[in-house]
């Protein structure tokens, strides 16, 4: 199953470590305030540069309860921490 066509995503191809974390951030704060649970962030398989900068994020971002690298190794899923 296709789970990025399920979920909101966003696709992260062609961006710099920077922006990578930025928009990351951004698409976050964004899903939270829409109520999201689930996300799915397309890093890309490349040299990983876009996903260690992604997993960086993920890992101290207070919003993310937990986060896991799908099959295909170039997306991962996001499950958000509910806003009380």
């Amino acid at each position: 199953m296709n789970f990025d066509a399920i979920y909101p995503s966003i696709d992260l191809h062609g961006e710099d470590r920077v922006s990578a974390t930025l928009r990351t951030k951004e698409f976050i704060e964004d899903s939270v305030r829409l109520r999201r649970k689930k996300i799915i962030v397309i890093h890309g398989k490349g040299t990983g540069v876009v996903k260690e900068a992604v997993f960086k994020e993920l890992k101290t971002n207070k919003n993310v309860d937990s986060f896991h690298l799908n099959m295909n190794l170039g997306s991962t899923t996001v499950i958000l921490k509910e806003i009380k």
